[in-house]
C-alpha cells in the first residue's frame, strides 16, 4: 500500500498534521488543482496568486527533499481524488483536517483519512469540551482558559501584570499630524512567482483587484521574514494603535501574519513563542504583547472552534431578514462619496487586506445597518481577503459582523454610527458627510443608518438587555421621521452607487 499525503493549497505545513510523519521514499505527495475552487467565484488577484504560488513553492521544496510529487488537474477535489485512485488503486490517502466543512465532507466521502490540524493550539475536540453547554460563548472566558492552559504570560498561576486584558490601554486613535508608522516589508517575486502569475493570465482565471505587488510573501522563508519584521518594527506599539484607522498607513502596527498562519506556512505556537521571547527580552510593553497574543490564542482559536462547533447551515442564518443586494461600492470605491468606505475598499482592492477594525466597523457595519444579505457579503469577504478561509469568515461575518445568527455567538450587534469612525479614524476631515448629523443631505450615512437600523429591528432586538441604552436613545429622537426619510435616500443611493 502506497502512503500518500494530499496537500490542499491552504494546508502547506511540512512538519504538522498529515506531513508530521511523512518521509521521502516512503510517503508520496498529491496536489489537486480543482477547477471548481479556482473558477467558482471571482477571486481577488492576490488571493488567487498566493494560493497557487505558495503551493508551487512547497511542491518544489518537496521535490528537492526527495519526495515523489503527483499533480492532478480536475474539475473538483472529488474528481481529482477519484482520478488519482484509478491510477493508484492501492494508495492510502491522508490529509490534514481541511479549512471548510464542505471540503471535509468531500474528503471523507472520497475515503481520505483526516489527521488533526495541530497548527492550532486548540483541537476541535478540546474546544467542544470547553464549550459544553455554555451559551453565549464568551471569548474572554475562552481566552483566560487558554492563557491558563497554555501557560502564556502567566506567573504562579496568575496573569503577568495582575490583569488578564489590557484592552483599555489599546484603543488610541491615530496621532494627529504625521506619525512614523512602520514601513511594510516588500517581498520580491522569484521565478516561481513569475511563472505562476503568467499561468493565471494565460488560463484567464477570473479575478478582481490589483495584480501581485510584493505585499505578500509566498514562501515559508518569506513568512519568517515577516514575523521578524513585525517583532523588530511593530510589536512595541502594536497594542496602543491596534484599533486605529489612519489614512497615511494601511498596515499601521499590525503583523500581516494571518495569511501565513492560515496557509500553514507559520504556526500559532512559533508566533506566540517569538512574541513572548521578545517581551521577556525587554523593551516591549505588556499591553502590546498581551494584545497581540490575545488575537492569536484567543480570537483566532475561538473563531476556529466556533466554526466547527456550529452546524454548517449556520452560514445561512439571517435572523434580521436582511435582503439588500451587495452594495456597488464594494467592487468600485468611486461609487460612493463616503471617505471611510471608499478608502477601505480601495485598500482591499489594492492588497486584499484591511485590519480588523475597518473590516468590522466600516465594511461589516455598513453591510449590517444597510441590511445587506449576509450570504452575499460573506461570499464577497471570502473572495476579496488574502487571509480568507471558510472557518475565518463564516463566524466573523455571520456571527460578529452582521449579527445574522441572532446572538448565538456575540451578545449584541456591532452597529455604530459615524462618531466611532471619527474617533478612531482620520477619514471624516474633508468628507462630504458630517458624522454628527443623522438627518439632512449632509448627514453621515453611517449615522443615519445606525438609528434607522435600530428603528427597523426594534422588535427583534428589544429583548436584548445590552441594547437597552440604545433604544432609550432612539426613543428620545425628536427627528425620527426625518431620519427615516434620510435613511430611504441613503439606502437608495447606496444601492445605486451615488451616496
Amino acid at each position: 500500500m502506497t502512503d500518500v499525503v494530499l496537500l490542499p493549497y491552504d494546508r502547506l505545513s511540512l512538519d504538522h498534521g498529515a506531513m508530521a510523519s511523512a518521509q521521502p521514499g516512503v510517503t508520496e505527495i498529491l496536489f489537486i488543482e480543482s477547477g471548481q475552487m479556482l473558477r467558482s467565484r471571482t477571486w481577488h488577484a492576490q488571493r488567487l496568486f498566493l494560493l497557487l504560488s505558495a503551493a508551487a513553492h512547497v511542491e518544489q521544496d518537496l521535490r528537492d527533499k526527495g519526495f515523489t510529487v503527483h499533480l492532478v488537474t480536475a474539475d473538483s477535489m472529488r474528481a481529482g481524488v477519484a482520478a488519482f485512485r484509478r491510477e493508484h488503486p492501492d494508495a492510502r490517502i491522508r490529509c490534514t483536517e481541511p479549512s471548510s466543512a464542505a471540503s471535509q465532507r468531500a474528503l471523507l466521502e472520497c475515503g481520505v483519512e483526516l489527521v488533526p490540524d495541530d497548527t492550532f493550539l486548540t483541537s476541535r475536540d478540546e474546544f467542544r469540551a470547553w464549550a459544553g453547554n455554555r451559551r453565549p460563548l464568551i471569548m474572554e472566558t475562552f481566552y483566560r482558559w487558554q492563557r491558563t492552559r497554555l501557560g502564556v504570560l502567566m506567573e504562579n498561576g496568575a496573569p503577568i501584570g495582575g490583569t488578564w486584558n489590557l484592552d483599555k490601554e489599546n484603543r488610541l486613535p491615530p496621532p494627529k499630524g504625521e506619525h512614523p508608522w512602520p514601513t511594510p516589508l516588500h517581498h520580491e517575486p522569484d521565478e516561481i512567482d513569475q511563472r505562476v502569475w503568467q499561468s493565471i493570465l494565460d488560463r484567464e482565471f477570473p479575478f478582481i483587484g490589483s495584480a501581485p505587488n510584493g505585499t505578500w510573501a509566498t514562501t515559508r522563508n518569506g513568512a519568517l521574514r515577516q514575523l521578524d519584521h513585525f517583532l523588530d518594527t511593530s510589536l512595541v506599539d502594536f497594542g496602543p494603535y491596534e484599533d486605529a484607522m489612519p489614512r497615511d498607513s494601511w498596515s499601521v502596527n499590525h503583523s500581516l501574519l494571518s495569511p501565513y498562519l492560515n496557509l500553514g506556512l507559520l504556526t500559532a505556537r512559533e508566533v506566540v513563542d517569538a512574541v513572548v521571547e521578545r517581551f521577556e527580552r525587554g523593551g516591549v510593553p505588556l499591553a502590546s504583547a498581551e494584545g497581540f497574543i490575545r488575537q492569536v490564542i484567543g480570537w483566532r482559536e475561538y473563531i476556529n472552534g466556533v466554526y466547527w462547533l456550529f452546524e454548517d447551515d449556520y452560514r445561512n442564518s439571517n435572523v434580521l431578514h436582511a435582503d439588500r443586494p451587495l452594495l456597488p461600492l464594494l467592487s468600485d470605491p468611486s461609487r460612493t462619496q463616503m471617505a471611510c468606505a471608499s478608502s477601505v475598499v480601495g485598500d482591499v482592492l489594492e492588497r486584499g487586506w484591511a485590519h480588523h477594525i475597518p473590516r468590522l466597523m466600516i465594511l461589516s457595519n455598513l453591510a449590517l445597518i444597510a441590511g445587506v444579505r449576509p450570504r452575499d457579503f460573506l461570499d464577497w469577504m471570502k473572495a476579496m481577503f488574502i487571509d480568507a478561509a471558510d472557518w475565518v469568515m463564516v463566524p466573523n461575518v455571520i456571527g460578529m459582523g452582521l449579527h445574522a445568527d441572532g446572538g448565538a455567538m456575540m451578545t449584541k450587534p456591532y452597529a455604530a454610527g459615524g462618531a466611532y469612525v471619527k474617533r478612531m479614524g482620520r477619514f471624516c476631515s474633508g468628507c462630504t458627510y458630517d458624522p454628527s448629523k443623522r438627518a439632512g443631505e449632509s448627514a453621515c450615512p453611517l449615522t443615519t443608518l445606525y438609528w434607522d437600523f435600530l428603528d427597523r429591528n426594534r422588535q427583534t432586538l428589544k429583548g436584548n438587555h445590552r441594547m437597552a441604552q440604545q433604544f432609550v436613545g432612539l426613543d428620545r429622537l425628536a427627528d425620527l421621521d426625518d431620519v427615516r426619510t434620510r435613511a430611504r435616500e441613503v439606502l437608495d443611493g447606496l444601492s445605486g452607487g451615488t451616496i
